[in-house]
């Protein structure tokens, strides 16, 4: 007979989700802080996210730590597993590790408020971050990193942009991120190689020649792993 399984005789460490949003404002890239409540690193920003439930999925911890520190909701973007970070001191309270999550944003989608959980929230620039609780500074630049390789191979960056834009839009959009130049001609007929996009009717006035609008092909396949798209 198979010995019983003593749960007693090993430790157990804790796990929380931190969920890292982007999106473009003034014409720059920038994340969702939440200012922490309490100990440890009271007052310092960080990522939106908390421990997870015993009975709950880390999927569903992580909208739950959303909706408790900024009132951003479920219907309002989805989630990517990003990575696991489990160095045994980077939490001072016990034994943690982290299931990271990100996620890309339209700015007009979303008015994320500071709600039960945190003191203040807000869109910081990627590129000039405030000191930052536990290892959030390291998940950031994890997460940019994986944001710009896949901005490189798949249709993601769509959603960091209204439903409808031009094809300028869309450019700076992915100049913001990569944060290089691409050469007009040259992304133009990749995206149209990609077939990612498609007309809508209307025009966006931009102080000139009036400019096409384009949308997201909803049946368009986001992965493209057979070429490299941008640059």
């Amino acid at each position: 007979m198979a010995e019983k399984y003593n749960i007693d005789q090993y430790e157990r460490p804790s796990v929380t989700v931190d969920v890292v949003i982007f999106t473009l404002l003034d014409e720059d890239p920038k994340v969702l802080l939440i200012k922490r409540k309490a100990w440890p690193y009271q007052d310092n920003w960080a990522i939106p996210g908390g421990f997870v439930h015993i009975d709950e999925s880390l999927e569903a911890a992580a909208y739950r730590e959303l909706a408790e520190e900024t009132n951003v909701t479920r219907e309002q973007l989805y989630l990517e597993q990003l990575y696991t970070f489990g160095e045994p001191n980077r939490d001072p309270r016990t034994r943690v590790i982290t299931v990271s999550y990100f996620s890309l944003v339209s700015a007009d989608k979303l008015s994320p408020k500071a709600a039960d959980d945190a003191a203040d929230v807000g869109w910081f620039s990627v590129y000039n971050l405030p000191p930052l609780a536990f290892d959030h500074a390291e998940i950031i630049n994890y997460a940019l990193i994986r944001l710009r390789y896949k901005l490189e191979y798949t249709a993601i960056g769509f959603e960091l942009l209204p439903e409808q834009f031009t094809l300028r839009e869309l450019q700076d959009a992915y100049e913001i991120v990569l944060g290089t130049k691409l050469d007009k001609g040259n992304f133009r007929s990749k995206l149209r190689k990609s077939n990612v996009v498609e007309m809508v009717e209307g025009y966006r006035d931009t102080g000139g020649r009036p400019a096409r609008l384009y949308r997201f092909r909803e049946d368009a396949v986001a992965e493209v792993k057979t070429r490299r798209l941008f640059p």
